[in-house]
């Protein structure tokens, strides 16, 4: 039996091993630190047995793979605690995610985040008796009987809806069993000490608000109590970003019952929007794009033939008009295609690249919603490339460039991502496999590393995420190139080639913000509110020290209005220290304090945001220099947070 090992060297055994005893004859050190293994790449358990020649790799914590079974771990000795400390709770589930773990159980009486301590301190119990952890299978009548006899009504749900015939696995750790497919650590010593339980949360079972509302006890685990500290101080970080206050305090957005999920923009986050969607324009002009806009309303045969109504069906919102049903759109593609076919085109107007800011509305559960970051209508900064096929590689070069040209302005590194074949997905593996060879092919000859994302692509083909990272460190998906084979063929495109014969176009859904409403929430993080002067809904603030200077005050708020300075003029009858920190709370990039001296002299005493207190300079040097940091788009993020520091 030949193992490849990660290295790429090769180790030949004579019999059948667990991964585990191949981690302990590679090193002893390696087993210590093991949580899984990797098997000709699908993650498997340590006590798995490798019969036959494969790849192998042993995952540890700082595998992001590994790391997941370690958490995977620490939720079953999250679950045993609570057992311990409130015997009648009945479990659901409890998956690790991307930055922890969750578990859904239903507790007889309400959990508080004052009994976070006494589980925590449980589970430190746990951990410290070493119990083995052992994997055992029933069969599935047996493992019903075997759940109902435990009082686990969820647990029997989960087994009552797999196959007929199939053998359900479980865990047992001490006193505790639990269902689940793995994988997990040898025992609950390996989960270690570096862990915290971060808050709870309401959750439906299985997502469907019509079933029990349990509670979610969200935590996470590292291998390392560093690793735990910056995690936490992230958080506290996050938690001082949240758009959501901050949108509040600065007088953003706002959200109300009326309309959950539907965000309502106020004055000040119009202008931060529509910056936003003025910068949009001028670089998709520049790139070649044209505009479009699209109705917001569509009839049932059009998301019939898109693939959207057998599809994504449960996501829209439908209405009837004159008896013929019809859908508000979840997204602009269809219009866009339409467009493309209102008129014969030729090889000579390809590539066409079709732009629209489209107003969009999808069905988002209630228990989802957050903030800007999931709403139910939004808007997308959709465009739709249509190619020859000889043309693809140019085409996404020119996105991919496009993006990190935004992104590179907001200060945002990021990774890359190929995402192939869903399971739900239309059309032949032919085009499946052109289409992604197609992205791979040209992500390979930019030279952008990627990582593939299996079976996570659109229905209608597959797509290249783009996950920017944030000043904190926080991962969000955003940009996305996707490469469409079906819908030119669903919707009969055509283009007349230069042989004179008519053809199939290509066709690339793309974004940049993703979501305008989502990006501006994570703008608002990544800066914490103190937004670029380019992009800030008010970029100075006139503070007179007292209502004798209101005259100069105003003459000074006239030039800047007139040079196209968005300004504001704070005519409180106020203290100046406290008029300074009232607009160092809103987020001023500059303040301008006029009194007695800069009347006489036709100056202002300037303050900014990112250095202090910057003296007194004439009013046309500061409009001058402001306009050219705006004009610019210079990003002060770095400056600001240092000041602050």
């Amino acid at each position: 039996m030949k193992i490849t090992l990660k290295d790429g060297s090769v180790k030949e055994y004579a019999q059948a091993m667990s991964v585990l005893d191949i981690a302990k004859d590679l090193s002893e050190g390696l087993a210590r630190v093991a949580c899984a293994g990797e098997v000709d790449g699908e993650v498997v358990d340590l006590r798995e047995t490798i019969d036959k020649d494969c790849s192998l790799n042993i995952l540890t914590a700082k595998d992001e793979k590994g790391l997941a079974a370690l958490r995977h771990t620490a939720s079953h000795v999250m679950a045993q605690a609570v057992k311990r400390l409130y015997p009648g709770t009945k479990l659901a589930i409890g998956p690790s995610i991307a930055d922890g773990f969750y578990y859904d159980m239903e507790f007889e009486t309400p959990l508080t985040s004052d009994d976070f301590g006494k589980i925590e301190a449980e589970m430190k119990k746990i951990i410290k008796e070493d119990l083995k952890i052992e994997r055992f299978t029933k069969p599935r009548d047996e493992a019903i009987a075997f759940m109902k006899e435990k009082g686990e009504p969820y647990k029997v749900e989960l087994i009552e809806d797999l196959p007929e015939g199939e053998e359900i696995s479980f865990y047992s750790q001490g006193e505790f069993v639990d269902l689940c497919a793995g994988p997990h650590l040898m025992s609950t010593k390996g989960v270690g000490k570096a862990f915290r339980i971060m808050n709870l949360a309401g959750a439906y079972w299985r997502g469907d608000e019509h079933n029990k509302m349990l509670t979610r006890l969200y935590a996470t685990a590292f291998s390392r109590k560093e690793e735990l500290e910056a995690y936490i101080t992230m958080m506290e970080e996050a938690k001082k970003r949240d758009h959501r206050k901050l949108g509040r305090e600065l007088g953003l957005f706002m959200m109300h019952e009326a309309g959950p999920g539907f965000p309502f923009f106020l004055p000040k986050g119009m202008v931060l929007k529509n910056t936003l969607l003025d910068y949009w324009r001028q670089i998709h002009k520049k790139a070649g794009y044209v505009e479009i806009a699209t109705p917001i309303i569509l009839n049932r045969s059009l998301w019939e033939t898109s693939g959207h109504w057998d599809h994504y069906k449960n996501n829209m919102y439908t209405t009837v008009i004159d008896g013929e049903d019809y859908a508000i759109k979840p997204m602009n593609c269809p219009g866009g295609v339409l467009v493309y076919a209102s008129e014969p085109r030729s090889y000579r107007d390809l590539p066409l690249r079709i732009g629209e800011l489209g107003l969009v509305h999808r069905h988002e559960k209630s228990g989802q919603l957050h903030g800007l970051m999931r709403v139910r209508c939004f808007t997308q900064d959709d465009a739709h490339i249509f190619m020859m096929p000889e043309q693809i590689k140019e085409e996404i070069k020119g996105v991919a460039a496009l993006i990190n040209e935004v992104y590179s302005l907001f200060g945002f590194e990021y990774h890359v991502e190929l995402s192939t074949r869903p399971e739900d997905s239309m059309g032949s593996d032919e085009d499946w496999e052109m289409a992604t060879e197609g992205l791979r092919s040209a992500l390979d000859e930019i030279g952008l590393p990627y990582v593939v994302n299996e079976g996570d692509g659109a229905f209608y083909g597959p797509k290249i995420d783009f996950h920017l990272v944030d000043c904190i460190g926080r991962t969000w998906q955003c940009g996305t190139i996707q490469l469409d084979f079906q819908l030119p063929q669903r919707f009969e495109l055509e283009y007349i080639g230069a042989d004179g014969e008519k053809h199939r176009p290509i066709m690339i859904h793309r974004v940049v913000f993703g979501s305008i409403e989502r990006f501006i929430g994570i703008l608002t993080e990544h800066f914490a509110g103190a937004f670029p002067t380019w992009l800030s809904p008010v970029q100075v603030r006139v503070l007179p020290i007292s209502e004798k200077y209101m005259d100069y005050a105003q003459l000074v708020k006239k030039k800047l209005d007139d040079a196209g300075i968005r300004v504001e003029l704070d005519t409180r009858s106020e203290k100046i220290g406290y008029k300074i920190r009232e607009a160092q709370t809103a987020k001023i990039p500059y303040m301008l304090v006029v009194g007695q001296k800069e009347e006489e002299e036709g100056t202002v005493a300037v303050r900014s945001r990112a250095a202090g207190d910057e003296g007194a300079k004439g009013l046309n040097e500061f409009i001058s220099d402001i306009l050219r940091e705006i004009d610019s788009k210079e990003n002060r993020v770095k400056e600001t947070k240092e000041n602050e520091a």
